[in-house]
């Protein structure tokens, strides 16, 4: 009899675990967790929590992305962005699982000309950054099996985000200000879960049900994943104010204005350049990314009807 694959979710109620849990489906039965489920401050929750399931697959995407809150509440983002991970690794590493963790374009510090790929030395600049690179690094540390996707701007139809923010502002303003000098690629969080359910369906067919002694294929490791092409935020607003007006939604915005990111000071710094390479990913993994206005696309469509 074939034994069924169980995969643990964190996060279920993020943008990406609402889409995680429609993409982990088709591959086994999802364990969906939410903060209540396992408060990821507490270690011994979380070694409880895999002890009882037992998974072949850890799927986290549950973290503090409260990017400017981190500033002021440095411990609280390193125990859920750097030792919750480590403890899933650990776990992970006992049972012979496989952990899919999310990392983040502000490992890097933005000041590249062109594209970061995955070899690129990290410099983060803000405690959120830094505890998730702390996080990869024990994640690498304590279990090779592992698959780290480093992604930016995520966006979805469920949740908060950029895109609904300027959705409601621009129904509600004359005239915006968006900042015009950072540069990433709009990611949309039913992209980032199709890739991981793809990528992990080629690690279980070419390891079936690993052991901790198992060989390691040599498809793990850390991987950019965001959609193609790139923008600002100020190009991404444009972008969703046309599509917004083109799917009969009130617009009130007349203008949209760039700004520099010197006019809008934030605690946190931002990275001006968050362009990441996925060419690493395709290759791997064999795949062709959509570009960006493929997902806002989409996301608009869903939302122009409810």
């Amino acid at each position: 009899m074939k034994q069924t694959i169980r995969i643990l979710l964190t996060g279920k109620n993020g943008q990406l675990g609402f889409e995680l849990q429609r993409s982990l489906a088709v591959l086994g039965t999802v364990i969906a967790v939410d903060r209540d489920g396992c408060d990821l401050s507490d270690p011994a929750a979380i070694r409880a929590l895999v002890a009882r399931t037992q998974p072949h697959v850890i799927v986290n995407p549950a973290a503090h992305t409260a990017v400017d809150k981190a500033e002021s509440e440095p411990e609280l983002a390193c125990a859920i962005n750097t030792i919750a991970p480590q403890v899933f690794a650990e776990e992970a590493a006992k049972i012979g699982a496989l952990l899919v963790h999310y990392s983040t374009d502000y490992v890097f510090d933005g000041t590249k000309d062109g594209w970061y790929s995955e070899t690129d030395t990290p410099n983060p600049q803000s405690v959120y950054g830094k505890t998730k690179l702390a996080g990869e690094l024990a994640i690498a540390a304590a279990n090779p099996r592992h698959l780290i996707f480093r992604t930016s701007w995520v966006f979805g139809a469920h949740g908060a985000n950029f895109m609904k923010t300027i959705l409601r502002l621009a129904g509600e303003r004359e005239e915006l200000k968006i900042i015009a000098d950072q540069h990433g690629a709009p990611t949309a969080a039913s992209l980032l879960a199709d890739v991981t359910a793809h990528a992990i369906r080629q690690i279980l067919a070419s390891e079936q049900f690993p052991t901790p002694d198992s060989p390691l294929p040599a498809l793990y490791g850390t991987y950019h994943l965001v959609a193609a092409g790139s923008t600002t935020w100020h190009g991404y607003a444009q972008s969703v104010v046309e599509l917004a007006k083109s799917a009969g939604v009130p617009i009130k915005a007349a203008q949209i204005l760039p700004i520099p990111t010197s006019a809008y000071p934030l605690p946190a710094p931002r990275p001006a350049n968050s362009q990441l390479s996925t060419e690493k990913l395709q290759a791997t993994f064999g795949l062709c990314l959509p570009d960006w206005q493929d997902g806002v696309t989409q996301v608009m469509t869903l939302l122009s009807k409810n």
